[in-house]
């Protein structure tokens, strides 16, 4: 019998080193998927067009099942230098054995062959502040429902990121609009699946929740989780 240990070092095996010309020409033959695993700082400040950000730094294996839905679609990898193997590893335990190559010397071999690059808009939470009193309906929060309820800005719509695959309809495609998770991790997750839509006119709000509760934005009053039902 083959352990699952001898079948993850197969999958590293196979896993290329690609440079960012043949990286480009294998995601447009294959129609990969390229998920970058940088810190979403790192993905907001730069990124390939089309890629998908979810961070190694947070919930990765959870937010990968719950959004990447085609466990046999190949993937191509953006890490940070010397986190390649550790992430081809992660996704392997979870059932993702299609990553096909990565990126080799990670994002900053792609920005500096003058490739084309995205970047996230985004503002702070105070900068928020002087927009929602005439566009509260363009505001959303991604956050899980039970965080929703517990506590979120007055008029604002719950639009979980886990759902957010199914929830498209929900975000305008014409307007500005603006998105905010706890803490800036899961917003740009979103920002990413939404951007890879077409929807390129989404704004992150840069410290999430944590930070707009230090703003006089309005909030809905807190309710404690464990009172909940």
């Amino acid at each position: 019998l083959v352990s699952p240990w001898e079948i993850v070092l197969v999958v590293i095996k196979e896993v290329k080193p690609l440079d960012p010309n043949t990286f480009e020409f294998v995601a447009n033959e294959t129609n990969a998927l390229i998920l970058d695993v940088r810190h979403q700082d790192d993905f907001s400040n730069g990124h390939i067009p089309n890629s998908i950000f979810i961070g190694l730094s947070g919930a990765f294996a959870p937010w990968v099942g719950a959004l990447i839905l085609d466990y046999k679609q190949p993937i191509l990898l953006v890490t940070p230098i010397g986190k390649e193997e550790e992430t081809i590893i992660r996704l392997s335990r979870v059932g993702y054995d299609n990553t096909i190559g990565y990126l080799n010397g990670g994002f900053d071999s792609w920005k500096n062959s003058e490739k084309e690059y995205d970047t996230i808009n985004s503002i702070l939470a105070d900068q928020l502040e002087t927009i929602i009193t005439t566009k509260d309906n363009l505001v959303f929060d991604v956050r899980k429902p039970g965080e929703y309820i517990a506590e979120h800005i007055e008029n604002v719509s719950s639009t979980p990121l886990d759902f957010i695959n199914e929830n498209f309809n929900e975000y305008p495609k014409n307007e500005t609009f603006y998105i905010h998770c706890a803490g800036g991790y899961r917003s740009v997750i979103a920002a990413s699946i939404l951007k890879s839509r077409g929807y390129h006119n989404v704004v992150d709000i840069k410290g999430g929740f944590a930070a707009i509760k230090q703003t006089d934005i309005k909030t809905t009053n807190y309710v404690c989780p464990s009172t909940l039902k």
